[in-house]
């Protein structure tokens, strides 16, 4: 058994590596169910090559694109037609962040890299009143429910990769590329915080290793 289990890790490394598929990109539908059918101003935090951006944009006013990475957001300008109304900016959440307000601000496994009440608070008081806060986010593994829900993940990823690549040699999307960092808070610690900062958030786990949040200002 001790010697099995690398074995399988590693089949299962040059598998996925042969069939990539892009978790974050799996929720941007289901963000977009969350948000009004027209609205003013939105902001993407950790846009990275501004795929959200541009969906988010096709309903929006205008969207700007934040990210820390300046080789990253080029890639999001060259991918995006100009006459979109989008603006991809380079800079650090939640310092960097522009002042807006914003009717809409959306974030993707990024809120992991940054302190996390700081940046809570920061799309909290950026929002206008009425706004729309949709989080995608990433948790430590903690509980037993943490663990099932991962187990299960695991056995649908091969599923995904094989529906979403009918053959090897997949080439790996532009947004898979960026450095991954682990998350160092678990979900009920978020869940916590995110109560405290934002009363009424919805929050709930979800599949492929990832959590949702949705809170609207009032």
């Amino acid at each position: 058994m001790t010697t099995l289990m690398p074995r399988v890790l590693g089949a299962l490394d040059r598998f996925h590596a042969a069939r990539p598929w892009d978790h974050n990109a799996h929720y941007h539908r289901w963000m977009l169910r969350q948000l009004p059918k027209r609205f003013g101003d939105a902001l993407d935090v950790g846009c990275g090559s501004g795929e959200l951006v541009r969906l988010l944009a096709v309903r929006a006013g205008s969207v700007q694109g934040l990210d820390a990475d300046p080789t990253i957001i080029a890639r999001a300008r060259e991918l995006t037609d100009p006459a979109t109304p989008v603006n991809f900016l380079v800079g650090d959440a939640p310092e960097g962040m522009p002042r807006g307000p914003y009717d809409v601000i959306t974030c993707v496994a990024t809120l992991h890299h940054l302190p996390f009440t700081e940046t809570l608070t920061r799309f909290r008081d950026c929002l206008t009143p009425g706004g729309t806060l949709v989080i995608v986010g990433v948790a430590r593994s903690e509980t037993p429910g943490d663990q099932l829900l991962a187990t299960v993940s695991a056995v649908l990823n091969v599923a995904m990769a094989l529906l979403k690549n009918r053959g090897r040699g997949a080439a790996r999307p532009v947004a898979m590329t960026a450095t991954v960092r682990p998350a160092d808070m678990s979900f009920p610690d978020i869940t916590r915080d995110a109560h405290r900062l934002l009363p009424g958030a919805r929050l709930r786990r979800r599949l492929f290793w990832r959590y949702t949040l949705v809170w609207q200002k009032s």
